[in-house]
């Protein structure tokens, strides 16, 4: 019985020890996407100002995203660590600037962090905790600052048409990296420029090639309006 005893423990350390390695390899890269609050706002359905006000119009962080080189993505991995918004409280001025709200009815962000983090945030705690995550998606936007990009190569918000190779390259030229564009449609059935998709390394601090696009597809012209 000692025998099989020291077997089982041994057994259970080694379980142990492939469920830590696998929960540290538990995605391949993350999607770091961001919106332009006018293409959010410029729809059938619309949008709502945070409480705080308008936010300023440049590009607003929609997520850091954990995602597989076949195109799946895990969710809502751990609900034993919810969203905890004293966690980041030093954080929360930036967030509010960076990463808005303009879900209807207006709020103050909380409920989006929280749906961000208990999806997607969750799935990348073996890397980032909860402060970590917020703070990584904060420092990409400083690296990859889209509106600067666009304008730069004279693409301008306001509500002009520019191709879709335009803007991408614009991007590319300037962070390095090929984007995804993401369309919506605007009020009057028009396809317009939504959000950008960069991949981020698995340590979330720096920007790579994306191993696959997201499915989905703009038109050759596309607008980018204004807000």
């Amino acid at each position: 019985m000692e025998f099989k005893g020291s077997v089982f423990i041994k057994l259970l350390l080694l379980l142990h020890f492939f469920s830590v390695l696998c929960a540290s390899q538990d995605f391949d890269f993350f999607y770091f996407v961001q919106q332009w609050p006018g293409s959010y706002c410029d729809t059938q359905k619309s949008c709502c100002y945070p409480t705080k006000g308008k936010p300023a119009a440049d590009f607003g962080i929609h997520g850091l995203w954990p995602n597989y080189n076949d195109g799946k993505y895990p969710s809502n991995c751990d609900p034993n660590n919810p969203f905890d918004p004293s966690g980041i409280s030093d954080l929360t001025s930036s967030l509010e600037s960076n990463w808005p709200t303009l879900a209807c009815p207006s709020g103050d962000g909380i409920e989006f962090w929280t749906h961000e983090w208990d999806i997607h945030g969750t799935c990348s705690e073996s890397v980032l905790k909860q402060h970590d995550y917020f703070e990584a998606a904060l420092n990409l936007k400083q690296k990859a600052n889209l509106l600067q990009a666009l304008t730069s190569a004279g693409i301008q918000a306001d509500g002009q048409s520019y191709s879709l190779s335009e803007i991408k390259g614009a991007i590319e030229g300037a962070i390095g990296f090929t984007p995804f564009i993401e369309c919506n449609v605007d009020s009057s059935g028009n396809s317009q420029l939504y959000q950008v998709y960069l991949c981020v390394n698995t340590s979330g601090s720096d920007f790579i090639e994306c191993p696959v696009f997201p499915r989905g597809k703009c038109g050759s012209d596309i607008e980018f309006p204004s807000f």
